[in-house]
């Protein structure tokens, strides 16, 4: 009994100690075949404002609010530049309307100075002022364009998808030009910033690919590539985790993600895994 019970601790100690082994040599054959680096989502933002002063009319949108390409963000009251504009139009129409009646003066004008009935210097008044007015004409219809653009520009429209990160003002503000008004977290690009060691600089290059993991259990594993990697050495920052010590110099990379989804959040922090064993000529332009 007592030789059966030692085989049995015996088999199952040579079991564990194969396992432990068989544990140890795989993860030096996965460390040797995949680098490991870890870095944070970087996504890209975009402050909203108008180009031109006036009180916010209207903000339809919320913060977390999911917009999409076009979607109109803010207004201004509009009312100041709708005046303008008819200005600029009634200005153009007076000069029209003053320029015609230059022209008729200098075809009278020239049948007048052909019977020497006016001087040459009255003929060439007459010449002047069609000129002045012409030139006046021009100057007024490009005041009506920069009227009609500032009237556009009451108006903000989403560049790109996004969620709505801030929303800084509220109706009722009178804002000047270049003020946000919202603060856009765009949905793509969206990259990992990482950092890498000077001693596996040369395992990487521009458009390898990568996997991205994320800390939620079972989560979905991103696709990306290396999209830039710095030519210039800096000391880690101190928000950022290696496995070297923080005073290293190191170099910045940024992976891109091929597939983001909305559960890439900015800062968030991921692992970055990229197989060592694939072809160069392989890879997704940068």
């Amino acid at each position: 009994m007592n030789m059966k019970r030692f085989l049995l601790i015996a088999l199952i100690l040579c079991l564990l100690i194969a396992a432990l082994l068989y544990y140890i040599l795989g993860a030096k054959s996965d460390d040797k075949d995949t680098l490991t680096l870890f870095g944070n989502v970087d996504v890209r933002q975009v402050d909203l404002g108008f180009r031109v002063e006036g009180r916010v009319q209207t903000m339809p949108f919320q913060e977390g609010d999911l917009v999409f390409p076009g979607a109109l963000m803010a207004t201004l009251d509009k009312q100041p530049y709708a005046d303008q504009v008819v200005e600029a139009i009634a200005n153009i129409s007076s000069i029209k309307t003053s320029l015609e009646n230059a022209q008729k003066q200098v075809e009278r004008r020239i049948k007048l100075l052909e019977s020497n009935s006016i001087s040459k210097e009255d003929y060439e008044n007459t010449l002047t002022t069609r000129d002045t007015l012409t030139a006046n004409l021009k100057q007024a219809e490009a005041s009506l364009g920069v009227a009609e653009t500032n009237l556009k520009d009451t108006e903000v429209y989403a560049p790109n998808e996004g969620s709505i990160l801030t929303r800084i003002r509220e109706p009722g503000t009178v804002v000047r030009p270049a003020d946000p008004v919202y603060t856009l977290s765009l949905t793509s690009p969206v990259w990992i910033r990482a950092y890498i060691s000077e001693t596996d600089l040369g395992r990487i290059y521009p458009g390898m690919k990568a996997n991205v993991y994320t800390d939620v259990k079972g989560g979905t594993v991103y696709q990306g590539h290396i999209g830039f990697i710095s030519p210039v050495a800096e000391f880690t920052p101190k928000t950022v985790e290696t496995t070297t010590l923080r005073t290293d110099l190191v170099y910045r990379l940024r992976i891109i993600a091929d597939n983001p989804d909305h559960f890439l959040r900015q800062g968030m922090p991921v692992t970055v895994k990229l197989p060592l064993n694939q072809e160069k000529n392989d890879r997704t332009p940068p």
